[in-house]
């Protein structure tokens, strides 16, 4: 203790602050390594981190003033000395530890030496400290806002040092990491959601969750077969979430964070998930079920955004060979395989919902993804395999949610070709629907439906759906009598009352009121479509 003091007493400076600071960490060494009281330790600590938190208040608060950010650096860089001494007992790290990482973070805003200084700190916490301990100190200083700094400002060094963590783990590293991701996740969520971050704040976030996602990887790559597959199942969740928000946060130009879509895609390969198994979903639910397994309470690391994510992973291929190349897919291949394989074509498009429902997704996704169905449903392709040997009632739920999303793509889109495009797919994927269960799922969009127009367009649709039916039938009764067994006799619901029923709940609402046409709603809406 003595060489420590010496070496604080040795620090010559006319600044009073440095003077101030030396004394503080001279009584927390004392309080703390002397064995003496224990509310006079805590009391010495709460001392230091309140000292710090006053001067990185006054930087950031005038980041004008040229004095305020100089203390700022000068009292970050004699901290960090001081926890560089030889002679500091472990006792005075541990005490330390529970407090400097939130504080040292808050001068990460002051200047890009500060926030280098902050990384040096907490790496010389992670060196000396129990790596259990740092990750749940580092997760609850993620976990705790804080008002007089940007969060992508604060939450840099403690996610870079979470990286670093993950790194030191010695045992049960699945479990440990697995507390740690849904923190991360909540953070870059709540960071990326906000209008207020200029480019290049997002993109220090997402640089610093990508390479956790890399030690995840490193990590995973030491350990036996059975935790191995688990954290590999880890880091696939955890690569779809943080795709999903780099996606969502790219506002209106994908191109500014597609280095980032191609360094996730990466992931992938070693992760076990393919463009087919991502786009039908199997794959998430593969992945899904071995982390969470029979554990509900695990489920809180399975948010809504790993199903945008595998399906946004697909997405970013179509928009750029470069994704697919790194991710080492065939885009071709997988199409193809959607084409003719009934059953995953319903499952990709019950995917696709994600990105077409997503209110916070950028209308370039869209467009891709309506392009992506309309690959995968064309030309006769739907109708190779026979309806009636595809139990489609499976999903069911799944198209109706996707066909309610293509619907709102038709009225709120401002490009008409995108517009045009996705009447198309609409078209398409009802017709990809068994004849049983059309008539249901077009019953159900138009009961649903709260716009006039989408109504109308519905509805001309059912009138096409009539007319095809009604030739059916005629043609069939001119070559042959009708069998029993015939499929004409079976599906004829666009060929019933169940019609008229449908037209008189339009026109006679139950509820009373006018019908709802076009002329009594909101026909002004951009839903023109050339049929």
């Amino acid at each position: 203790m003595s060489a420590e003091k010496t070496e604080l007493d040795g620090s010559s400076s006319a600044n009073p602050l440095l003077l101030q600071l030396q004394q503080i960490l001279t009584s927390c060494s004392e309080s703390i390594d002397g064995g003496g009281d224990l509310g006079q330790s805590q009391t010495s600590v709460a001392e230091l981190v309140n000292f710090l938190d006053s001067l990185s208040d006054a930087a950031i608060s005038e980041p004008e003033n040229e004095d305020a950010s100089a203390n700022a650096l000068e009292i970050l860089s004699e901290t960090y000395n001081f926890l560089c001494s030889p002679s500091l007992d472990q006792e005075v790290f541990d005490a330390l530890s529970f407090e400097l990482p939130k504080s040292v973070s808050k001068f990460s805003g002051v200047s890009l030496k500060c926030l280098e200084i902050a990384d040096n700190i907490i790496d010389r916490f992670i060196q000396t400290c129990s790596p259990r301990d740092m990750l749940s100190i580092l997760c609850e200083a993620l976990d705790s806002p804080n008002k007089t700094v940007k969060a992508s400002v604060y939450v840099s060094p403690l996610l870079s040092g979470l990286s670093k963590v993950f790194l030191s783990i010695q045992r049960r590293h699945f479990e440990q990491i697995k507390v740690a991701v849904p923190v991360v996740v909540k953070v870059v969520n709540t960071i990326s959601s906000e209008s207020d971050y200029e480019d290049s704040e997002l993109e220090t976030l997402f640089d610093r969750a990508v390479d956790i996602g890399h030690s995840i990887q490193v990590v995973s790559t030491k350990l036996e077969a059975g935790v191995n597959e688990k954290l590999q199942a880890l880091l696939g969740l955890y690569v779809l979430q943080i795709l999903a928000l780099v996606s969502v946060s790219s506002r209106c130009n994908s191109s500014n964070h597609l280095p980032f879509a191609v360094r996730l895609a990466c992931f992938l390969p070693y992760c076990g998930l393919s463009y087919c198994g991502l786009i039908t979903g199997s794959d998430v639910d593969k992945i899904s079920g071995i982390v969470i397994g029979e554990n509900e309470d695990d489920s809180m690391i399975f948010s809504s955004h790993v199903y945008l994510g595998a399906s946004i992973s697909v997405i970013w291929a179509q928009m750029c060979d470069e994704v697919a190349q790194v991710a080492k897919e065939d885009l071709s291949a997988v199409k193809g395989e959607l084409q003719i394989i009934q059953t995953k074509r319903w499952q990709a498009i019950g995917m696709l919902k994600h990105i077409f429902s997503s209110v916070d997704l950028p209308w370039e996704f869209k467009r891709h993804a309506v392009d992506f169905l309309l690959d995968i449903t064309n030309g006769n392709n739907s109708k190779t395999l026979d309806d009636e040997h595809n139990d489609c009632s499976l999903y069911m739920t799944s198209l109706f949610s996707a066909l309610q999303a293509i619907t709102m793509i038709i009225i709120y889109a401002s490009d008409t070709v995108l517009r045009k495009n996705a009447f198309e797919a609409l078209k398409r994927v009802l017709a990809d629907i068994p004849n049983s269960q059309r008539f249901d799922i077009l019953k159900a969009l138009i009961e649903k439906s709260e716009s006039s127009s989408m109504v109308a367009i519905l509805l001309d649709c059912v009138r096409g759906e009539m007319h095809m039916e009604s030739t059916l039938r005629t043609s069939i009764g001119k070559n042959e009598v009708l069998g029993a067994d015939d499929k004409a006799c079976k599906n004829t619901l666009f060929w019933s009352t169940s019609i008229l029923e449908l037209v008189e709940s339009v026109l006679r609402p139950l509820n009373g009121g006018p019908p709802i046409l076009p002329e009594n709603g909101d026909a002004g809406k951009p839903t023109t479509l050339e049929c």
